[in-house]
C-alpha cells in the first residue's frame, strides 16, 4: 500500500487579494477554527450563521462609511438591459453595475448586531459566537496577512458594562492561552481603529481610554483582538439589556487565516504547522446550547 502523501495540487492565485488554501492550509484553517471555538465553549456562546450581506442603510446608522469610506466592497447587479450581451459573450468588465444597497460584511459582527436591533436582551446579557467570509478592500494585499476576502471568528457579548469588560478579560486570557500551546509567541498592543466619528468626542475618550487591543505574531500581524464597543451599539441600536439599560458590547475576534501565516511563522512550514497544532491537543466541541441560546423577546 502506498503510503506516502501525494503531492500538493498546483493552486495559484486567481488575483490580487485572493487565495486558494491547499489541503494542508485548509486543514489547518479549520483546526484553528475548531480550536478558537474554545472561547466559545468557556463561555457558553452558542454558534450561530450570519447573513452574506450587510444592508447599507443599517452600516450608515453606525458611523461605517464615516469611518470606513475605503474598506466597503459593494454587492451589486448588471441590469436586465445587459442580460442579452452578456449571454453573447460581452466582456462583464465593461458592463455598468446596479447597486443593490448592499454590502459585503467587513467584519462578523456587524450582521448579528444589526439582527438585534430593537430587542430588549434582559439583565442577563447574550453572548454570540459566529465565523464568517469578511471583505475589504484594501490598498495592498500581501499573502495570508492581508486578503480582499478571509474568514474571521468573532465571540460577540451584549449586556451590562461590567460584564462586557469580563468578556474581554476572558477573551485576552483565551488568545494567550491558546498561543502558548500552539508555539506562538504574541505582543498586546492598542490599536488606533475606532468604530465610531474619528473627530467626535467618543474618539478623544478612546486616546485616553482605548477601545482596542491586538495580539501580533513577531512580524507584526494582528492575529486577533479584543473590541469594547462601550453603548455605541446599544444606542445607535436601542439594544438595552434590562435593568442596565443600553446594552454594552464587547467581541473578540480571529482572523483565520492570519492565524495560518502566524503558525507557519513560528514552526517554518505548512506540515509543522499543522503537526504542531495536533500535538497541542486540544478540544474542538463548539457550544451549542447554554443559558444564551435562548432567542431574545
Amino acid at each position: 500500500m502506498n503510503t506516502t502523501t501525494p503531492p500538493a495540487p498546483p493552486l495559484g492565485s486567481p488575483g490580487a487579494g485572493l487565495v486558494v488554501l491547499d489541503p494542508v492550509h485548509t486543514a489547518l484553517l479549520t483546526g484553528l477554527d475548531r480550536a478558537l471555538t474554545g472561547l466559545a465553549a468557556r463561555l457558553s456562546a452558542p454558534e450561530v450563521t450570519g447573513p452574506p450581506l450587510l444592508p447599507a442603510d443599517g452600516l450608515a446608522k453606525l458611523d461605517y462609511f464615516r469611518n470606513f469610506p475605503h474598506l466597503g466592497v459593494a454587492a451589486g447587479r448588471f441590469a436586465p438591459d445587459d442580460h442579452g450581451a452578456l449571454a453573447a459573450g460581452a466582456a462583464p468588465d465593461g458592463l455598468p453595475l446596479r447597486p443593490t444597497g448592499h454590502l459585503l460584511p467587513s467584519a462578523t459582527c456587524y450582521g448579528l448586531l444589526l439582527a438585534l436591533e430593537g430587542q430588549d436582551l434582559g439583565d442577563e446579557g447574550l453572548r454570540l459566537s459566529a465565523s464568517g467570509r469578511c471583505f475589504r478592500n484594501e490598498t495592498h494585499y500581501d499573502g495570508l496577512r492581508r486578503l480582499w476576502g478571509f474568514h474571521m471568528r468573532e465571540v460577540l457579548y451584549l449586556g451590562a458594562k461590567d460584564g462586557a469588560a469580563e468578556h474581554l478579560d476572558h477573551g485576552a486570557e483565551f488568545v494567550l492561552e491558546l498561543a502558548a500551546r500552539l508555539g506562538l509567541t504574541l505582543t498586546r498592543a492598542v490599536a488606533d481603529d475606532p468604530f465610531y466619528d474619528k473627530g467626535g468626542s467618543r474618539a478623544r475618550l478612546m486616546a485616553l481610554d482605548p477601545v482596542k487591543h491586538e495580539f501580533c505574531a513577531p512580524d507584526g500581524t494582528a492575529i486577533a483582538s479584543v473590541n469594547r464597543h462601550r453603548n455605541f451599539f446599544g444606542d445607535r441600536l436601542r439594544i438595552s439589556a434590562g435593568a442596565h439599560g443600553p446594552a454594552h458590547s464587547a467581541c473578540v475576534a480571529f482572523g483565520l487565516e492570519r492565524w495560518v501565516h502566524a503558525m507557519i511563522l513560528a514552526h517554518g512550514s505548512p506540515a509543522r504547522a499543522l503537526a504542531a497544532l495536533a500535538d497541542a491537543g486540544l478540544p474542538s466541541t463548539p457550544s451549542t446550547s447554554g443559558p444564551s441560546a435562548s432567542t431574545p423577546s
